[in-house]
This record gives C-alpha cells, structure tokens and sequence, in this order.
C-alpha cells in the first residue's frame, strides 16, 4: 500500500510540475462553462427593429414602446415606404421588420386590423425566436393595455412553460458543459498521461517495478479522479451562484451519476492508451472520438429526437447523452434518484465494457 501511494504522490508532483497541463486541468474547465453559460447561447437579444406604421397612432405607438421595452429587441427606427423593408435586410439594419396596416386604430375597432412581422429566413431558428416574441408581445397589448379596449374578445392561447419558463440558455447548456468537462479531464488527460510514458520510454520501468501493473495504471488514474472531483465542485459552484442555474433535484443523485460518469470516462482514457503510441495520436483519439459525438450527437446542443434513425441508434452508445439526460432530469426538473434509475444503469453497464476491454487490450510488455 506505501508503494501504491507513493506512485500516486509521484502523479500528483507531476501534474503540478507541468504547468501548461495544471491549466488546462483548472482553468479551462471554467472558461469551457463561462463561455457555454454567456456566450453561446440560443438567446436572442438586443434584435434591432424596423417599423413601418403608415398611420403613427396610439394603438401603434403602443406596440412599438412595447417591443422597445424588451430585453430582445434593441434599436427600433421607422421606415419611411414600405419599399425600405428589403434594404433594411439586405443592409444588415434590422432583423425584424413590424410593418402596420393602414388607418390601424380604426382597424381594431372593425376587428380586422392586421400587422406584419417579417424576419429574416436565411437563420431560420433566429427568425423563428424573433417572430415568437414579437407576436407574444403584441398579443400582450390586445389583452392589457386601456389602448386596445376596443378590440373585440377573443381566445387568446395559454402558454407556459416548465422548468425554465425565462427560457435561459444555461439552462440548456450547463449540463452538457458538465458531461464534456469531465471526458475532457478524465479520458484526454488519463490517456495522454499514460502515451507520454510510453512515448518517453519509462512506461517499461515503472511495469518491472514491484508493484502490479494494474496498480500502476490505477495510481495514474486516481490524480485525474481528484480532479475531476475538484472541477465537478467548481462547476457546479460555478452553475448555481454565477449562472443562476439550480440543483432542483437530490444533491445525491447528482453527485452518484456524476461519480459513475468520471469513472466511465477514465475507463475511456485507459481504453484509448492501449491503443495509441504517443501523446499526439492520444489526443487526436481522444478529440476525434469523444469530443465531436458529444458536441454532435449527446442532445448537448441538437435534439437527439430530430435526428435520422441511424444517428439516433448511433448516439446510443454515446456516454455523455445518457449523463446528459440525468444531469437535466435531476438540477432541472427536480426529480430524484428513482427518475436516473435508467441512466445509472446504462452508464454502469458501459463502465463494465469499457474497463473490462482496456484491460485485456493493455500490453503489460512493451514492444
């Protein structure tokens, strides 16, 4: 047991010598999550607006002051024909276009009044999301506001939305952040670390020492396993208190999925260095291997559910969907250890695979 320690004391200085890898291990993770929780998100925001009122009465002028006091949308300029419409787009200067009919107040008192929203389709996600609030707001006018009373009574729909009714994009992001930090660590750095000892030619030594090769790949692992630990905690510090994104559910089940997915994710790293030869090639592995499916195909940024049949099969065998998914059951739904029964079960039934291959593939004698 003293050996064992020492070999994990040994890691462990290593590391912290390496200080490009000491970054990349602390820091990164924590612009991975700012930049995922701020930056790239399905927000739309500070939109700017065009209008063409050609009657510039009170019912208009109501619905404009309404959009301007929107978080989504920013400057708001008028047109002064309706041919100015197509060079606001072409122009880049509005990507919403709110175009009144003629004589509007008296319209709304006849009840055929009509208003036009026009967004730009080359980004058709962007125009959709720009079509939605705008028309949520000028049905919150028709409902609220003294000026529209004359309006006649209708049936107006009512939405609301679960679990993230302001519609944050952390909320979308943060898990999937999470699943991509922790392959990131565990696998990347646990393969990279055992390819440098092959590539520099020590591996060979520390396998005739003493100790059981396994126990020397195992007292490599524990350094990324405390880590990863330590990231897990600060992400998750990170999700609540900066990004405002709450662990609704049981702290519990978070931290056993969590646990299950980081030693899975090892599992994956021991697997890649039975494989590859130097670090190069283990980063490319890894890269290639684990990182582009899950941007691509763990429902982290694209609905799994939208995708063809075979991508679905495909992403199936993807550990960071099933990590993903129970991530988002429990810090956002609310649910508890019962509702992730599925996801611990498929996630320990990869573990068993995965360590069971990387073991029988790891040469304990270097060729």
């Amino acid at each position: 047991m003293r050996q064992f320690l020492a070999f994990i004391a040994k890691e462990f200085r290593h590391i912290a010598r390496d200080r490009w890898t000491t970054i990349i291990l602390l820091v990164l993770p924590v612009m991975m999550l700012i930049l995922f929780g701020y930056a790239i998100t399905t927000e739309v925001r500070n939109t700017e607006v065009a209008v063409y009122d050609p009657s510039r009465d009170e019912a208009t002028r109501t619905v404009v002051e309404n959009l301007k006091a929107s978080p989504y949308f920013g400057r708001v300029r008028y047109l002064a024909s309706s041919d100015g419409i197509e060079d606001a787009f072409r122009s880049g200067e509005a990507g919403l276009v709110l175009a009144f009919g003629e004589r509007f107040a008296e319209s709304l008192g006849r009840g055929d009044a009509q208003i036009l929203l026009i967004a730009d389709g080359s980004d058709p996600n962007t125009a959709s999301t720009l079509v939605n609030y705008a028309t949520n707001i000028v049905s919150d006018c028709l409902r609220g506001d003294p000026a529209f009373a004359a309006v006649p009574l209708r049936i107006v729909p009512q939405v609301k939305l679960l679990y993230n009714p302001q519609m944050k994009g952390a909320y979308n992001f943060v898990p999937g952040v999470m699943g991509m930090i922790l392959i990131l660590i565990c696998a990347m750095m646990t393969s990279v670390s055992i390819a440098r000892e092959k590539e520099k030619g020590t591996m060979e030594v520390l396998l005739v020492s003493p100790m059981r090769p396994v126990l020397i790949i195992i007292a490599k692992a524990v350094p990324y396993l405390a880590l990863s630990l330590v990231n897990f905690t600060t992400i998750l510090l990170l999700s609540v208190f900066v990004l405002k994104v709450p662990v609704a559910g049981s702290l519990l089940a978070l931290i056993l999925i969590s646990l299950e997915y980081i030693f899975l994710s090892l599992s994956l790293g021991l697997l890649v260095s039975s494989v590859a030869s130097n670090q190069a090639t283990a980063l490319l592995v890894s890269a290639m291997a684990l990182q582009m499916p899950i941007i691509l195909l763990s429902g982290m940024m694209f609905p799994v559910e939208n995708m063809p049949l075979f991508l679905r099969i495909l992403s199936d065998a993807i550990p960071a969907r099933w990590y993903i998914a129970a991530v988002r059951k429990v810090m956002i739904k609310g649910l508890g250890l019962g509702s992730i029964a599925k996801e611990l079960a498929i996630l320990g039934a990869m573990t068993l695979l995965v360590l069971a291959a990387s073991l029988k593939k790891f040469k304990v004698r270097l060729e």
